[in-house]
This record gives structure tokens, sequence and C-alpha cells, in this order.
């Protein structure tokens, strides 16, 4: 069993708040503040979602309806509407009255944190992480637990959900995001050939999952997760402004990427983007569990494995840059347990790859290198986001 570490949570579930999945006119990843609300009734829940969006990003602070109209663009009728009944469900409350420059004083509002919660669980090869959120993304519980993702699937998925059932301690989640390797069709949430673990292929997790703990599931790569969550705003610090794009790497017990392009999670027609880590660039490389010789990841794997940490930031430089090429991308952020044991000779080694790049083209300062925000949290926050995001307008869900 794993080890629960909690804060006093509570709160009803919120099953009715409005998303924003098919609607037209969805801001996307990263939007966030000033983009326009159509008052139309076919798209409330997308205003409605604009305004939740405002709340959160507000804080403790709240704002006022004023400011809710004049940042979406809606009319202060529309607004008091919708937070009317925001207000009636239990996820906005007043926040006290700002002084106005004419006028009564406005009473400003704030979103409501303990009104929701989604769970967060990071499937790695050899350990599984489930974290409880609440609706700004705040932790407010955790538990770990060794996993042998090859044990079977009923294992896992028993494991999983027994892990998931002591978390939640009476509390009634959104649903759970589940984030592990890939490659795997989100859409669907049906895993494909897991390197290292081909008896996946084909297994419906999300289903499996959902049947056993009673909940809505969604199911991504551990790279996407983290990703979506640097893009929502769960991690401030790295110098990501939402619209912008970047790539995530996770340098783990295996290697892959999340890519963020134009602020939104790029998953790709099959949902099978960011399969970073069997690129080769070495043909007559060491055979990789992929089946190819000279892959990134069992290049990384190896040096790392050999003590030679240098040589391991070189060659996730190399695929760094070849991203950055491809791409155009603003930034290249790290992270996984590989990379946090060892954060310095990783953002300099891979950062000396892109500068000697740079300087090669000509082209102007190299692409930051930054260690990724979350640490050991990073992927179960964000998969806690795949159920959050879409909520806010924030995310596809």
């Amino acid at each position: 069993m794993g080890d629960v570490n909690r804060t006093k949570v509570g709160g009803a579930g919120v099953s009715g708040i409005p998303g924003n999945q098919g609607v037209p006119g969805n801001p996307g990843t990263g939007a966030g503040a000033g983009a326009a609300g159509v008052n139309l009734p076919a798209l409330r829940s997308h205003n409605a979602a604009l305004v939740l969006d405002l709340l959160r990003t507000a804080g403790a602070a709240g704002i006022s309806r004023l400011e809710l109209a004049e940042r979406t663009g809606l009319t202060p009728q529309a607004v008091s509407k919708i937070t009317a009944r925001l207000r009636e469900d239990g996820l906005a409350t007043e926040a006290g009255r700002r002084a106005s420059t004419g006028g009564k004083p406005r009473t400003v509002l704030r979103l409501v944190p303990e009104a929701g919660h989604a769970v967060g669980l990071h499937l790695d090869r050899d350990e599984l992480t489930v974290v409880l959120c609440d609706l700004t993304g705040a932790v407010v519980a955790e538990r770990r637990a060794p996993l042998d993702l090859g044990a079977g699937a009923d294992a896992v998925v028993d494991g999983a959900a027994g892990e998931v059932s002591a978390l939640l301690g009476g509390v009634s989640p959104l649903g759970v995001g589940v984030a592990l390797p890939g490659p795997l069709d989100h859409s669907s949430g049906v895993l494909h050939r897991v390197t290292g673990f081909p008896e996946w292929d084909g297994f419906a997790l999300r289903d499996a999952l959902a049947g056993r703990m009673g909940l809505p599931v969604v199911v991504d790569k551990d790279t996407n997760a983290a990703a979506l969550g640097v893009a929502v705003g769960t991690g401030t610090g790295t110098g990501f402004s939402g619209g912008g794009s970047f790539a995530y790497l996770h340098l783990g017990t295996g290697l892959g990427a999340g890519l963020v392009l134009g602020g939104v999670v790029h998953r790709g027609t099959r949902t099978g983007a960011g399969e970073f880590g069997h690129q080769v660039i070495q043909l007559d490389g060491p055979l990789c569990e992929c089946g190819n010789r000279g892959c990134i990841e069992v290049l990384c794997l190896d040096a790392v494995g050999r003590g030679t940490v240098d040589e391991a930031a070189r060659v996730l430089g190399a695929g760094a840059a070849n991203l950055v090429g491809l791409l155009d991308i603003d930034l290249v952020l790290l992270g996984g347990r590989t990379v946090a044991a060892h954060e310095e000779v990783f953002v300099r080694g891979v950062g000396a790859v892109l500068e000697e790049r740079a300087r090669r083209e000509g082209g102007g300062a190299a692409v930051p290198v930054r260690v990724a925000p979350g640490g050991a949290r990073g992927v179960s926050e964000g998969a806690a986001q795949l159920l959050l995001a879409p909520l806010f307008g924030r995310g596809e869900g």
C-alpha cells in the first residue's frame, strides 16, 4: 500500500460544471483572459468557462462583475446570469467589496476551490503517484506506491484503483486523469505497444479503470499531461507565456516529449505525437527495446547507466536541437526522475548544444532550457488537469 499525505478536503462534486468540449470558439489551452465571449445560448457553456477561468486566475482577491464583462466581452447582464448560476452551484462566492470611482462599492467574486476535485494518476513503469487536486489545481492529498507495469492488466488496474480509493476518503471527484508512458490513443484510452511492455498493446485502459472505479477517466501520455500542466499555468516561473510553444522532455525510466504549439497540447491526428525517444540518431548504435538501434532513449539511458551523465545530456541536447529546428519552439523544459537527479548537468549540457546550433545558424539567441516545474508531481498534477482544464476553457480534456 502507498503512503498518504492529506489535508482536509470537502465540498460537493461538480459534475454540472459546463465544459467546452466541442463548442465553437474554444479559446484553447493558454488563451485565458481576454478571449471574447459570445452572447448565444448555444455557447453558454463556453461563456461560463471564460468566467470561471477569470475567477480562478483572480485568486482569493476576487474580481468584479464589471471586470468580468470587460475581459470577456460579455454584456453585464450575461455576466450577472452566469455568476448567479455559479454562486447557486457553490462554485463562486463573494470576496468582499472594492472601492469604486463612482457609485456604490463593487462586489467582487472568487472561485470556491473546494467546490470540486479531480484525481491525477501517474503510472510509471515501476511507481505509482496519485494526487487529489482542488479546482485551482492545488494538491490536497497524495499517495505513492511501487508499481510493476509488467505484472499484468488485472494487477495494475486493481492496484491503481485501490490507491485512488484510499486517497479519496469519501470525496466525490469529477473523475480521474491517468498519465503513463506511450504510445497510446488519447481519444479512445487504448494503449499501444508501450516500450518494454508489448503485452499492453490494444488494452482499453480507460474503460477498464472507469469500470473498476465507477468514475469518468481520461488517459493520456505522461509527457502530454506534464506539458498540459505547464500550459494551463499550474507551473509558474518557466518563462512560458500562454499562446507560445515549448517542448517538455521527460527522461526517467524512458524518454518522451510533450509538445505545446500555439498554446495547445499537440497530440496529432492519431494522438501519437511526441514519441521523441525513439528517433534514431546513431544507425549502428545499441539495440533499443523498441527494436531500432541508436534511439535517443537507449543512448541516454546507457550513458546514465555508465555514469557519464554529461554524455547523456549532450545526446538529449541533439534531440532537443532537432525539435527546435523542426518546430521553431520558444522553450525547452526538462523533467523526469533522471533529470531531477542531475538537474544542473542536463540544463547545462542541453543548453550548450542549443547554443552551438544558434551560433552556427546565426539566428539570434539560443532557445532557453529550464527544469520543468512540479518536480516529482509534475506528471500527476498535469493528469488532474486533463479533467480540470476543460472546465475553464483551457484544455481539450
